[in-house]
């Protein structure tokens, strides 16, 4: 397939650049419509019991959606503001769509007790459609914002993930104009060259258009949530550029060792190619993880970030190739190493030292990171809530603003208790009286909805206690919990359940893929355990910044107590996968050398060798990609923004450069063994080189 792929892209060059161009167009003319429907609705999980009593309000109690407007930075009763104010929430009660507006100034709880800030709640009538609702929110934001006072701010509800969405785009297109220079210039660097260089970020354009196309796509049938648009187009970004560079890394050494670039082209597919066939199916399967989890948002990013993986892998394997063979000719070939010179001396000179001191590495390295993992084992996760934002969003100031002048637990989502029919009354007081603050109202069907106010954040410890206890007080009686602290309640449990069956699947997974990859038996399981370390370490580091606080600053963020719950398992699924990535090129410059001189150690040595390099500069560039995603100031996005960084940076270098060899070494001869009825299985089904660099000399019996 590699080959006939090959074939085509040096046949029809222009035909696959034309393609591939039309391609394009429609990811960034259709594909782009996905930002106006990105949503902030993140923790809804189906068949639990906080959406299904969020399913039975809807049908008897159906409220319309809710803004909330601020005014502050001045006495707010003096007579021109209160005049002015009046006549704004007059007219906003006018426009089409809104239900209803109080007033603040004779509504309790809207005007702070320092009489410098009060609050507009606006409520949208039910049933509005999407454009009609956008064009409510529009209209009464609008008109509120035209307020004359120091500090207005207009967010919540529906506006809220608008404003989270247009957040979003602009912080994507911020990144790419900070990362495709950078990442330019650093291939330069690598290449010596504009014309090598350009490469790579032709194919990443392809993984961008693909990422906004596959999101749109999946936008028609599911939520998309902002989160989304940014994973997924660092993702695609940065994998584009790690597929291109080891194709021509390996397409520059073909180049030595013939003119004709047809030739040097089928080589490198038929050789890196499929080295970037099986990094591909090996990210992809790490994030079909996520689909074990019936989290809408989990199942849809995890099929979207894997659709993009496949189209930079199709990238990688069509149109570089046709680029390749209309401009390969003018990209100088490598560098032959001088007599006497080793290929990768610095690499080879590391492994030694490794493969030599295998024990004291092990020793070493292991233990650091451990301790950076520690952290992990107090991890916490929380929908999160404006704080995640900048402080310069209107979300943000508006919280601040709120925070600032009104006692604490004002405007916080309640706890809502659905009430169904058969509940005795003495039920529903032992449930009233858990919180200070409860409001209770009937439904036609003769149930209730009780709203329990808790103290603090809508999703902190106190308002998911205050869930636990009506869960437990409730007894046998018909009581179900709903509203943001529930959720939040309800998807930790889903993720405590749901988790080892998705390692399950994506360890079987890669073990699989790894045992068609090198034959080996061993050499899948020592990578999983390594990987795990790196990111664990990885991940520890972040719960330290962003959870703890520690250098939080630093990055634009502040410790919240807690990771958004969308970070973990994000960072977990694509880090994972990107571990398999390198390993992947490792292992096979390793094969390739075993296969050639048998000699296992100096397999060790010489794949890292001419491996080091690329893996070295793929995950410097992945890294720049990722750490340029970071500078938007959207806490969730830097929580894996910084995960996936280090969990590059560590992998490729500490991982890669010292565990890999030194473990190899521990394992000498036995790290490529297999029980001989599957070993007969790989020699009959799995896959081996469709062109073996130089006769392949015969390897020891059993290993």
């Amino acid at each position: 397939m590699l080959t006939a792929l090959a074939r085509t892209a040096t046949r029809r060059p222009l035909t696959v650049m034309l393609l591939w161009g039309l391609f394009l167009l429609l990811g960034f003319g259709l594909g782009t419509g996905v930002f106006a429907r990105l949503s902030d609705n993140v923790p809804e999980v189906p068949g639990t019991e906080s959406e299904a009593a969020a399913r039975y309000l809807d049908e008897l109690d159906p409220a319309g959606s809710s803004v909330t407007g601020v005014v502050a930075g001045t006495p707010v009763s003096e007579p021109g503001l209160r005049a002015e104010v009046e006549r704004a929430v007059a007219d906003v009660r006018e426009v089409a769509g809104v239900a209803a507006v109080p007033d603040p100034y004779v509504t309790p709880g809207m005007l702070a007790e320092d009489g410098r800030a009060l609050i507009v709640p606006v409520t949208l009538e039910a049933g509005l459609d999407d454009d009609a609702e956008e064009r409510t929110l529009d209209a009464a934001a609008e008109r509120i914002r035209e307020i004359d006072a120091p500090d207005v701010h207009v967010s919540g509800g529906p506006l809220l993930g608008l404003q989270m969405g247009e957040r979003a785009q602009e912080d994507v297109k911020n990144a790419e104009l900070i990362s495709l220079p950078v990442v330019l210039a650093l291939l330069l660097v690598v290449f010596g060259g504009l014309r090598s260089a350009l490469l790579p970020l032709v194919v990443a354009v392809g993984g961008i258009a693909g990422a906004f196309l596959a999101l749109f796509l999946f936008s028609e049938v599911t939520d998309i949530s902002v989160y989304a648009i940014q994973v997924t187009t660092m993702l695609g970004l940065g994998l584009a550029v790690d597929y291109a560079l080891l194709m021509l890394v390996r397409f520059r050494e073909e180049r030595r060792h013939t003119a004709d670039v047809e030739e040097a082209v089928h080589r490198t597919v038929a050789a890196a190619g499929r080295t970037v066939a099986f990094s591909g199916l090996t990210v992809a399967v790490s994030l079909t993880g996520l689909l074990v989890f019936p989290s809408v948002f989990l199942r849809s990013i995890g099929l979207a970030v894997a659709a993009v993986v496949v189209i930079d892998m199709l990238a990688a394997l069509t149109l570089l190739p046709a680029l390749l063979a209309r401009f390969g000719g003018r990209i100088p070939p490598a560098k032959t190493p001088k007599d006497g010179e080793e290929e990768g001396r610095f690499f080879a000179r590391v492994a030694r030292f490794a493969a030599r001191r295998k024990v004291a590495v092990l020793a070493v390295v292991a233990p650091v990171l451990l301790v950076l993992a520690l952290p992990v084992s107090g991890m916490s996760i929380a929908v999160g809530d404006a704080r995640q934002l900048p402080a310069d969003s209107e979300a943000r100031q508006l919280q601040d603003t709120v925070a600032a002048h009104f006692t604490p637990g004002t405007g916080v989502s309640p706890v809502v208790v659905a009430v169904r029919p058969g509940a005795d009354a003495a039920t529903t007081d032992r449930l009233r009286a858990l919180a200070p603050a409860a409001e209770t109202r009937r439904l036609p069907d003769g149930g209730a909805v009780i709203e329990l106010r808790p103290p603090g954040e809508a999703d902190g410890a106190e308002a998911t206690a205050l869930v636990e206890r009506v869960r437990e007080a409730r007894g046998d009686a018909p009581v179900e919990v709903t509203g943001t602290a529930a959720r939040l309640v309800d998807f930790r449990q889903m993720l405590a359940e749901r988790a080892p069956w998705a390692a399950l699947t994506v360890l079987a997974g890669i073990v699989v893929l790894l045992f068609a990859f090198t034959g080996s038996v061993l050499l899948p399981l020592r990578t999983v355990v390594t990987t795990l370390l790196s990111l664990a370490a990885a991940l520890g580091v972040v719960v330290w910044v962003f959870q703890d606080g520690h250098l939080a600053g630093l990055l634009g963020a502040e410790g919240l107590g807690a990771l958004s719950l969308t970070a973990p398992p994000l960072i977990v699924a694509i880090a994972f996968g990107l571990a398999m990535d390198y390993e992947l090129f490792i292992l096979a410059r390793m094969r390739e050398a075993r296969l050639r001189s048998g000699d296992d150690r100096e397999a060790v040595v010489t794949g890292l060798s001419r491996s080091g390099r690329v893996v070295t500069c793929a995950a410097l560039l992945l890294a720049v990609v990722f750490a340029a995603f970071m500078t938007g100031g959207f806490s969730p996005i830097l929580q894996i923004g910084l995960g996936l960084t280090l969990a590059v940076l560590i992998d490729a270098t500490v991982v890669r450069m010292l565990l890999v060899p030194a473990t190899m070494a521990l394992l000498g001869r036995h790290a490529w063994w297999a029980p001989a009825p599957l070993r007969r299985a790989h020699d009959r089904f799995g896959l081996r080189e469709e062109r073996p660099e130089q006769p392949r000399e015969k390897v020891p019996t059993g290993v």
